[in-house]
């Protein structure tokens, strides 16, 4: 890939010559370093994200392949109770609404360990999962969910179909952002979805993450990101309609777009209310964007004078939570394991490792009970209810909680 194409944007091709945010040279998000190597220096790779001056998709360029990034990763959805309930009401509504029954075929892209399809299979629904990820895929196939290790894209989707796997609904959550070939991938979907079928895709939102100044949410495994406005121009380049969509409290704000093939459904009124919202947001203005480059600096130093003065004082500092959104604030703050002493994760992927960039150690949650640290930094500040509820015992010794977003906390 020339430089040239690396900086024009990769849904309407224009160069990309506008900042959004410049987060420096970090490694990948998820290239949690084993033990052994913790004496190997880590791979840095410039995170600046950029927004289209033309369509308004912010994006970063490709700095490493899919493959690189993908096809074995340390990210498993079920160690999260709180989005196994969200995808388990989804199963139940979604199925519902569309009627989704035992005559119909499931398929959903980037299926992880199977921790969606789970549910709907429960229901004797038959269902495919498309997973890049051997490692995750094998996971999946444990709990009985059928899945085929694939990049998924428009000659994916040609075989799915030959196979008789033609989608009644397709499901994509939070993947959209991790493709670099964003037209490739809606277009298989195009392919992929039978006549009357129907495709919800789920992705964190750029109204509530400028809002909130969300910049961990950037990293090099999200490629791109996303409002309405945008995600709505990319389905219609395929021939797909955005008919209805939802707001949803998941990764700091989220959206659930329904779409089917052109005109084969009424578009909702949520549809004109959330475009609405978006462009009082200044979604549809360049301007907004690039007002959103300077709120890292100031969340660095909010989080900086936070951890050292808590050093200074002689108290001990936990994280907890060892998420890709985590490595890209620690690595942009400047923080290591001289601030925050260990971090701990329910994920058995990722303990015993150490987090990229920072080096801090990731335990087993159980470390948290043995160490008893003043404060508990929460990394998935998205989650910071369900995870202060699950080690609430924290208070036995006097510990408190910090969230570094939408603003630095302590509760």
């Amino acid at each position: 890939m020339s430089a040239a194409d690396a900086l024009a944007c990769r849904f309407c091709g224009a160069p990309l010559e506008q900042t959004f945010a410049d987060l420096g040279m970090t490694p990948l998000a998820n290239s949690y370093v084993p033990l052994a190597d913790a004496g190997k220096a880590d791979r840095l790779l410039p995170l600046h994200a950029r927004v289209c001056g033309k369509c308004l998709l912010v994006q970063l360029p490709q700095v490493e392949t899919r493959e690189a990034i993908f096809s074995d990763y340390a990210y498993f959805s079920s160690y999260s109770d709180s989005w196994l309930e969200h995808c388990r009401s989804y199963a139940e509504s979604v199925a519902r609404r569309f009627a989704i029954g035992a005559g119909s075929r499931v398929v959903e892209v980037a299926s992880n360990d199977g921790y969606l399809l789970q549910y709907f299979r429960m229901a004797g629904i038959p269902v495919l999962g498309v997973e890049p990820a051997a490692n995750v895929a094998r996971a999946a196939e444990a709990r009985g969910v059928r899945t085929k290790v694939a990049f998924f894209g428009a000659d994916t989707a040609r075989a799915l179909v030959a196979e008789g796997h033609a989608a009644d609904l397709a499901v994509a959550n939070n993947v959209l952002a991790h493709v670099p070939d964003i037209n490739d991938f809606v277009d298989g979907f195009r392919i992929l979805l039978k006549p009357r079928g129907v495709l919800t895709v789920e992705f964190p939102s750029l109204e509530p993450m400028i809002a909130g100044g969300e910049f961990d949410t950037i990293y090099h495994e999200h490629f791109s990101y996303l409002c309405l406005l945008t995600a709505k121009r990319i389905f219609a380049a395929h021939g797909l309609d955005v008919f209805d969509v939802d707001r949803l409290a998941t990764h700091g704000g989220s959206l659930r777009v329904y779409a089917c093939h052109a005109g084969t459904r009424p578009v909702e009124a949520a549809v004109g209310r959330v475009l609405a919202d978006e462009s009082a947001a200044g979604l549809d203005r360049i301007e907004t964007y690039r007002a959103f480059a300077a709120m890292p600096p100031r969340a660095k130093q909010a989080v900086r004078d936070f951890l050292q003065r808590a050093k200074r004082e002689g108290k001990r500092v936990a994280g907890y939570g060892a998420p890709a959104k985590g490595n890209t604030l620690l690595n942009y703050c400047g923080v290591d394991a001289s601030l925050i002493e260990f971090t701990v994760d329910r994920n058995p992927h990722k303990q015993d490792r150490l987090l990229p960039g920072s080096r801090i150690p990731v335990r087993a949650p159980d470390a948290l009970r043995a160490a008893k640290p003043d404060y508990v930094f929460i990394l998935p500040w998205n989650l910071r209810d369900e995870i202060s509820s699950q080690i609430a015992y924290i208070r036995d010794w006097g510990g408190k909680f910090v969230v570094p977003i939408p603003r630095l906390t302590v509760f």
